[in-house]
């Protein structure tokens, strides 16, 4: 080997240890997540980091866009306290370590459905469109839904597009339409059923279909409201006129007063006839 090859090698060697060393400082720090929660009360969450390029500055809890906490400690070492596991505290958390640059770490919290209706009690008139609707705000999102109609303790499957049945569904939240309802058929309830990795749960709606005339039966009660009470006025006056008529047959027949008798002019013929 020459020297211009012995030189080349030592080169290489040289930069293959220098190579090594700024990877080993450059390298990534190792953050350590709590577990996925799934359950359990007074829930805390964690993450611990190793070897960070820089030093700690503070710390900082998100989920989504929302800042839940954030401090100025300097540990490696950062919790976040959930309390119960359920469908408003299941969702995606990010821990934040204020380095240079920062480094963060998901914790995921996930639960079946947790599935609400939007109003326990529909109404509806008869003839028109009735709309059923359930939401489920928990993580995992619903990947699907599902609806039945409880009939004889039992509960039918609804497809959509059947009869007059369409279900639009989109991630967490469902709607069932029931078109032309029928007072006869549709009052009832509906459960609606959600789906995730997890599990599955469901809400009951009922439903209640009115007559067509339900709305004129405010209007229908106050015509008859007045009809009543013009004819007791009428009744009434139709009493009292003969009355009154009576009364005023009596006052004409009344006697005539007949003038006192004058005595001055019966004392003046006495003395004349003296």
């Amino acid at each position: 080997m020459g020297a211009a090859g012995a030189t080349g090698l030592v080169l290489g060697l040289l930069g293959a240890l220098l190579g090594a060393g700024r990877g080993a400082s450059g390298a990534d720090p190792i953050v350590e997540t709590s577990p996925n929660m799934t359950s359990g009360m007074d829930v805390v969450i964690s993450c611990n980091i190793s070897d960070p390029q820089s030093p700690i500055m503070g710390h900082m809890w998100k989920k989504g866009d929302k800042i839940l906490t954030s401090d100025k400690e300097t540990s490696d070492y950062t919790t976040y306290k959930i309390g119960e596991v359920n469908g408003d505290s299941s969702g995606v958390y990010e821990c934040i370590f204020e380095t240079t640059p920062p480094v963060s770490r998901t914790v995921y919290v996930t639960v079946k459905p947790h599935v609400t209706a939007y109003k326990k009690s529909e109404h509806g008139n008869e003839g028109d469109t009735g709309v059923l609707i359930c939401k489920c705000n928990s993580y995992p999102p619903v990947s699907q839904w599902t609806w039945y109609r409880i009939k004889n303790d039992v509960n039918e499957a609804i497809t959509n597009g059947t009869e007059r049945f369409i279900i639009k569904s989109s991630g967490n939240k469902t709607e069932l339409r029931i078109a032309n309802l029928d007072i006869e058929k549709d009052p009832g309830e509906y459960i609606c059923n959600a789906t995730n990795e997890l599990g599955t749960s469901g809400a009951v709606v009922g439903l209640r279909v009115r007559s067509r005339l339900a709305a004129l039966w405010p209007f229908l009660g106050i015509v008859a409201e007045v009809l009543i009470l013009v004819t007791i006025i009428f009744i009434y006056e139709k009493r009292r006129k003969p009355d009154e008529v009576l009364d005023d047959d009596d006052g004409g027949s009344a006697p005539l007063k007949s003038n006192p008798p004058n005595h001055k002019d019966k004392n003046v013929r006495q003395r004349n006839a003296n």
